[in-house]
């Protein structure tokens, strides 16, 4: 076998961890490639509810090896406590989770750079989750980053810092009229984090690729989704995290080549939601928008940061636009049991932006903040969904949307979920 990608094929938030948690059971190991903990999955398993940000879905499966690949923004603080919570929890994790030795690690003038420019944005604010990620990929790029290399060597991490503090709070302090933050402190602080996260530092691009020499299956798990992507998003409302968030960055952030990728899947929710600013043609301000946002069994809330989610319609512009930009070979369907209690459901299947019919996901943020979604309108089922485990069983009704979501994806759907929990779930074709 070799590697599969998982990517959400919207702005996030499609339920990326439910569905990898359920492949990796047939999976050798299970990866993450990008962003950092301003990305979230939320799993609910025998164990309970578990809200991740950094370490891969798969640590539940005990027989999973996890890896937290060099394309992500490691936040050594968040990630210890997010293993210790696990291991408290009865979650093994020693011997079972990697970080890449070449990772970035997110500082603490990222976190306050981060804050302090979106209040220097003012109206025009980003809507970021305030974390730093942002400002710390700006410094990987920059080439004024620190790697879990250097955060484990204290002698070398003492010598960036040197440079770095002084650099760091002249920003701070000039630009944004922002507290300086102490050499001594950080240093202390952080060669501590390096001390502890020492036992999990590894080449992991070396164990990925040797599980692919192997012929065994590697889960590669996208953060964030496609529409934020820095390139390909709705910029500049994006995420900044390089490599790209779309399927094609996987190869570059985990360190395998694209020849080793095998299938890419996509995650869709049977409507869309996103937080943050930024256009959403298919928003929905009313009482529909707030049903959307709360009548599922678990509400739309930020995982990382509980901000409300934005609600609307599925948007077939934008969700063919990503199916076409990852090369879907197969796609996920989830919550479609939130569906359950309307009488009728709309698609959007075009815009009309300026008089214009527009069926291509525009690149003007002006278009796309123009843009009246066309829809097509279904009859709804008005039936419980989530006791279903077969296709067949749904009503037909039900049956009907998910063909038209996968006529509009032009990507055969192998999954659907109906429910947050393990075994909510109706596979359609195989997908591993």
């Amino acid at each position: 076998m070799s590697a599969i990608v998982v990517i959400g094929g919207q702005w996030g938030d499609e339920g990326k961890g439910r569905i990898v948690d359920l492949i990796a059971q047939k999976a050798s190991v299970v990866a993450r490639y990008s962003a950092g903990n301003n990305a979230g999955h939320t799993i609910i398993n025998e164990l309970g509810e578990f809200k991740l940000h950094l370490v891969p879905a798969g640590i539940f499966h005990r027989d999973k090896i996890c890896v937290i690949g060099t394309g992500v923004m490691v936040d050594p603080r968040e990630l210890l406590n997010e293993i210790d919570h696990l291991e408290q929890r009865g979650v093994v994790v020693q011997n079972r989770l990697f970080v890449s030795d070449r990772a970035q690690v997110l500082m603490p003038w990222h976190r306050a750079i981060d804050l302090a420019d979106e209040k220097l944005r003012g109206a025009d604010a980003i809507g970021t989750t305030g974390r730093g990620v942002g400002p710390a990929f700006q410094d990987k790029v920059g080439r004024a980053g620190i790697r879990v290399a250097d955060l484990v060597n204290r002698e070398e991490l003492s010598s960036i810092l040197s440079f770095l503090v002084p650099y760091k709070n002249a920003v701070l302090e000039k630009l944004y009229g922002e507290a300086p933050v102490s050499l001594d402190e950080v240093l202390e602080e952080y060669a501590e984090y390096g001390r502890r996260l020492s036992p999990f530092v590894a080449d992991t691009a070396d164990i990925v690729q040797r599980s692919v020499r192997a012929g065994e299956t590697v889960l590669l798990e996208g953060a964030q989704g496609s529409l934020l992507d820095v390139d390909t998003g709705t910029y500049p409302y994006v995420t900044s995290s390089v490599p790209s968030s779309v399927a094609a960055g996987a190869a570059i952030g985990m360190g395998v080549g694209p020849t080793q990728i095998s299938s890419v899947l996509g995650v869709y929710k049977a409507y869309n939601t996103r937080v943050g600013n930024g256009p959403f043609p298919t928003e929905l301000l009313d009482e529909t928008g707030d049903l959307l946002r709360e009548g599922g069994p678990r509400p739309e809330y930020g995982s990382t940061t509980g901000r409300p989610r934005r609600c609307g319609w599925f948007d077939g512009v934008a969700a063919r636009y990503t199916a076409r930009l990852n090369g879907l070979t197969g796609a996920a369907l989830t919550r479609l049991d939130v569906l359950d209690t309307f009488p009728t459901i709309k698609i959007c299947t075009s815009y009309e932006v300026d008089g214009r019919t527009v069926d291509t996901m525009p690149a003007s943020l002006h278009d796309l903040n123009a843009a009246e979604p066309q829809y097509e309108e279904v009859d709804g089922w008005n039936q419980d969904t989530s006791g279903v485990r077969h296709f067949e069983d749904l009503p037909s009704q039900a049956q009907h949307f998910v063909h038209r979501i996968q006529d509009i994806l032009e990507t055969p759907i192998c999954l659907v979920s109906v429910g947050p929990e393990r075994d909510q779930a109706i596979s359609l074709r195989g997908i591993v």
